[in-house]
């Protein structure tokens, strides 16, 4: 390497390098702190139309499946669609008029498809076949809403009670608990499966041990909001924090303690609130909302946990939103709406290579433009 000029010009080369690299670090790192980590998407990546998905508050009516199926019940239909190949197979279909399914739920390993219907029936279908293997009895009500929890199916009814069915007896009916005052409308076990979350349109929330379940007895009874609870979601990342959505007249996420049966958070979300699902990605909770007298109706509102302070919003439903569920990988959340589509978002994706890292690896660039400029 040789410099050409005399000693006096190279020594002002080098001054104006190094304040140029000095000014151009500056930049970017201003750059660096104003720019998020990651981008919210702004559109949807893939729509669906939904033809007759019922404008009902209280079913439960999509469920995603670990074998990447999706199953969606539309009407008195029931159809799968599948993630990979894109491949549609309708399951079921209702004769008659006056009964559809009303909730859908996959088992823990997707062989079984539990389907609760408006005339109080409840079925296990085995989806590879597509033969119905089993009818469950004990309501005589909606069922609007059913959990697993390994061999145990949980089920909530417009009859104000949940039964818990062991799918390996002949005589399945493991206990029924009768202590909401009105429809169950939410279910959701916990991750480790040892608590049961239940929500009733009496606006009570319930949370169970599965332990003492057959006694009837509750862990906590949790009176806080002011309208049906049917949106649940356990966090992933913290065993006993439970979220909690209020209807219409509540418009509330409410963030508990389960251990100690005590609500830290509460955000006013000003919409009737119906699905949460928590990011396993990054410690944030998205919210699916439907009627609203001010704010967020229709709309999907992604809020950082634990402060709950407010991501961003998306959506383009033109009515309310019914149901929200996640893929099996965590990353694309599905809103089902009234307006008869299924919305595709790509909210939760894993930490990328996001505007920060980039800014990092250019400004990295534009330092090595150093030798370049020395030459």
């Amino acid at each position: 390497m040789v410099f050409r000029g005399s000693p006096k010009s190279s020594r002002k080369s080098i001054r104006f390098v190094d304040e140029l690299r000095q000014e151009v670090a500056a930049i970017f790192e201003k750059d660096c702190k104003q720019t998020p980590y990651r981008c919210i998407p702004k559109g949807e990546k893939r729509v669906l139309d939904a033809p007759r998905l019922r404008n009902d508050y209280y079913s439960n009516i999509m469920s995603w499946g670990i074998n990447n199926i999706l199953a969606v019940a539309l009407g008195p239909e029931l159809y799968l669609w599948n993630s990979e190949d894109q491949a549609v197979h309708k399951l079921l279909q209702v004769r008659g008029g006056n009964d559809w399914p009303t909730s859908v739920t996959w088992s823990e390993d997707a062989r079984t498809l539990a389907v609760g219907y408006m005339c109080s029936n409840l079925q296990l279908w085995d989806v590879e076949s597509s033969k119905l293997i089993r009818c469950l009895q004990g309501h005589s009500g909606r069922i609007a809403s059913t959990a697993w929890n390994g061999h145990i199916l949980t089920s909530g009814s417009r009859d104000k009670s949940i039964i818990n069915h062991d799918v390996r007896a002949a005589n399945s009916l493991a206990s029924c608990i009768k202590r909401h005052a009105d429809e169950v409308c939410g279910l959701k076990w916990s991750t480790e499966g040892n608590r049961l979350a239940s929500g009733g349109n009496e606006n009570l929330l319930y949370i169970w041990e599965a332990s003492k379940m057959s006694s009837s007895k509750f862990l906590h009874r949790l009176s806080d909001h002011c309208a049906a609870v049917k949106a649940l979601a356990w966090c992933p990342y913290q065993n006993n924090v439970l979220a909690s959505g209020g209807g219409l007249s509540d418009g509330c996420i409410k963030i508990w303690n389960t251990e100690k049966g005590i609500c830290i958070n509460n955000i006013e979300t000003k919409a009737q609130i119906c699905g949460l699902e928590w990011n396993r990605h990054h410690k944030e909770i998205l919210s699916g909302h439907g009627y609203s007298i001010r704010e967020n109706q229709n709309k999907l509102c992604l809020w950082r946990y634990p402060s709950m302070t407010k991501v961003g919003e998306l959506g383009n439903h033109k009515s309310r939103i019914i149901n929200l569920c996640q893929s099996p990988d965590g990353i694309t959340v599905i809103s089902a709406g009234a307006d008869e589509t299924l919305r595709f978002w790509e909210v939760f994706g894993p930490p990328t290579a996001g505007a920060g890292s980039s800014m990092v690896s250019d400004l990295q660039g534009l330092l090595s433009f150093r030798t370049s400029l020395l030459r």
